[in-house]
């Protein structure tokens, strides 16, 4: 029986059998102790690294000094919240967020969706390993070096104004243009992530019933019809779970990623909530004011996963919860 049904669902089964959930749980426990022995380390990890810290959020309504402590520090209500929204720049800063953050979604989460499906019709698995692994190698790299690379290719020198210079054109100095930002901040975050995010769904594919395929080969089915009305339907609740989860960090775009390719001339771009909070909340020590901007975007994440997820529920009957 299954140890994470829901409330409702052990409520009618207690009722239906007379056990109570109390009872029902423990007796889940004592049959599957090795399961939740499992999940002890994960659990773990997120008390103490995912829920402890959100006792920390208290001071993005406080004007927090290190020296006085939570207990100490003056509460300030809003007041973060509203210079957040005060700063002149700040349509500009958010707007760029919403624009990378639509980016990525449209055009870095179906790519690994994509690459999965076409590596599953690879036959030979040797092969199939191979070229898996060749796309995920990029991930083990760190934003620092990825950004070297694009500054190198889109180098004066490089191999981008090589190429449009066999066409004809001038060079562009491309890592300074705001009009390039964008595009390269897709292209890397295709190129480094893309091979990795591909895990999971071939994890998902290899557990779908070979008889099914079989059974498609019989009715006439091509590949591609195998692949169009068995492989992604069946990925088609594992899309789901990670489009929401994806859709929780829509404003987290990643600061290393963008910091290390931001110039002071694409700002008008690149800037985002991230690096404006890592200028001027952590750099000038504003812990409250970088909180309270990193609040903000949870909050907007949290609004976003549960309007997804109420949509999933309606459209295809799934969901986080």
């Amino acid at each position: 029986m299954n140890s994470a049904m829901s409330v409702a669902g052990k409520e009618k089964l207690a009722k239906r059998t007379g056990v109570r959930p109390v009872s029902l749980l423990w007796h889940n426990i004592r049959s599957y102790w090795p399961l939740y022995v499992m999940a002890i380390p994960g659990m773990a990890f997120i008390i103490i690294f995912k829920y402890i810290p959100l006792t920390g959020s208290l001071i993005a309504f406080q004007d927090y000094s290190v020296f006085k402590g939570f207990m100490d520090s003056p509460w300030v209500g809003f007041k973060h919240f509203k210079t957040l929204l005060d700063y002149p720049d700040f349509n500009r800063v958010f707007t760029n967020t919403l624009i990378l953050g639509i980016l990525k979604t449209l055009f870095v989460f179906p790519v690994p969706i994509v690459l999965s499906l076409m590596i599953n019709e690879v036959r030979k698995a040797a092969l199939k390993k191979g070229i898996q692994t060749a796309l995920y190698i990029p991930h083990f790299l760190s934003w620092v070096i990825v950004a070297g690379i694009a500054f190198d290719l889109f180098a004066m020198s490089g191999l981008f104004n090589m190429v449009i210079g066999w066409f004809g054109f001038n060079p562009v100095l491309a890592m300074q243009e705001s009009s390039y930002f964008r595009p390269i901040y897709v292209l890397t975050g295709l190129w480094r992530d893309a091979g990795w995010g591909t895990v999971v769904y071939m994890a998902a594919i290899s557990s779908i019933d070979p008889q099914l395929y079989e059974s498609a080969m019989m009715d006439g089915a091509s590949r591609f019809k195998q692949m169009k009305h068995v492989t992604f339907p069946l990925l088609l609740p594992t899309i789901l779970v990670l489009f929401l989860l994806e859709i929780g960090n829509f404003m987290e775009l990643g600061f290393d990623h963008v910091y290390n390719l931001l110039t002071p001339m694409t700002y008008s771009a690149g800037d985002i909530l991230d690096t404006y909070v890592f200028r001027t909340g952590i750099q000038q020590a504003q812990y409250s004011f970088a909180t309270a901007v990193g609040l903000f975007q949870s909050i907007i994440g949290f609004i976003l996963v549960y309007t997804f997820n109420r949509l999933s529920r309606k459209v295809s009957d799934g969901g986080l919860w």
